[in-house]
């Protein structure tokens, strides 16, 4: 996590982590990240991260600051836990109002049709005029940003969407604030665009989830571990009106990481075709940790399920998946790419 460590853990195999938002969803990063950071072998050089992988990747690198791996471990596990006492509307009433709901989507409840309706009726703006967010006093309390700001050897990277500009902010450790955070994290039909410098900022899985580039330039590790949490595949295409729109968000939050990554091949396959040439072009090795098939059986709406036998279930899911991926890659982390770019992204 910071130079002295790096000098202090010779010997470890040092990886980048780029961190998927998706809600609730981003639980299952949580496992992943207690799973990696247990791993004595590994050291984390750099984590980049959109919307709940953000405040996954700052929660995580506080709590190392603050208690190394222990310190890293507790922090994850308070925050998501906070993340469900705090929840607007517990699961467990929302599922007394619909007692033949089966599983963890809330498409079939009250609760979840209640704020699909009025969110298509009235914005952000109208609904929450005093601009709450349930997140930001969580934030403030579980997370040092002056401290994080004075460790420039740190590297962080969080991303957010210009309303503007329809470009990507990326912000660096020396710039991360709470706002940072609820900015990388704004669904602008549930909450208003966070002001930062006099420009408005959503989400920023608009433009890159996660962001890939900074890892790649900026940081010593020149291998990237992808916690992707939004299926790619679908075994068929949806033909019920739920079921379109769940994939339509799955499209949608899945195509920066597509375009970023299908140019990164590329310009991999130019480079050893002798197309372009590839004097300062370190080469990069891409990694990829997910569970896609429990993950295609959530729908969108239990993105905002916080309900914590729901976010445990995920926690675990997290642990099991890169356990298994670290028995079956580990020895090849710094000798090859275990991702295929081209058939995967391609």
């Amino acid at each position: 996590m910071t130079t002295t460590d790096a000098k202090h853990h010779k010997g470890r195999k040092r990886i980048n982590v780029a961190l998927q938002g998706g809600g609730a969803h981003g639980a299952f990063t949580w496992g992943v990240l207690e799973r990696l950071m247990s791993d004595s072998r590994l050291f984390i050089d750099g984590l980049s991260g959109t919307s709940a992988g953000a405040m996954n990747a700052v929660v995580f690198t506080d709590g190392f600051v603050r208690g190394r791996q222990k310190g890293a471990i507790a922090a994850l596990y308070e925050f998501w836990r906070r993340v469900s006492d705090g929840a607007l509307v517990p699961m467990a009433m929302t599922k007394a109002l619909a007692p033949l709901h089966v599983g963890w989507n809330m498409d079939d409840t009250l609760g979840f049709h209640v704020l699909d309706a009025v969110t298509r009726l009235f914005s952000p703006y109208q609904l929450n005029p005093l601009d709450l967010h349930p997140l930001r006093d969580i934030l403030v309390d579980l997370v040092d940003f002056e401290g994080l700001r004075q460790r420039s050897d740190i590297k962080l990277f969080v991303a957010a969407t210009n309303v503007r500009t329809c470009k990507l902010r990326v912000f660096r450790t020396h710039e991360l604030t709470v706002d940072a955070l609820l900015a990388s994290a704004c669904l602008p039909i549930l909450f208003r665009a966070v002001e930062i410098e006099g420009e408005s900022y959503w989400d920023g899985g608009y433009l890159a989830n996660p962001p890939i580039s900074p890892l790649v330039h900026e940081c010593i590790s020149k291998e990237v571990v992808i916690v992707q949490i939004n299926p790619m595949n679908r075994p068929e295409a949806p033909t019920m009106a739920r079921e379109i729109l769940n994939r339509i968000n799955e499209i949608s939050f899945n195509s920066s990481l597509v375009r970023e990554m299908n140019g990164i091949a590329t310009v991999s396959r130019l480079v050893g075709q002798g197309k372009v040439g590839g004097a300062g072009l370190a080469p990069v090795n891409f990694h990829l940790i997910q569970a896609e098939d429990a993950m295609s059986e959530l729908g969108s709406s239990s993105k905002f399920n916080a309900d914590w036998g729901f976010l445990s279930y995920l926690h675990e899911l997290g642990l099991a998946t890169a356990d298994i991926w670290l028995a079956e890659h580990f020895d090849e982390i710094g000798e090859r790419s275990t991702l295929d770019m081209f058939s995967t992204y391609e």
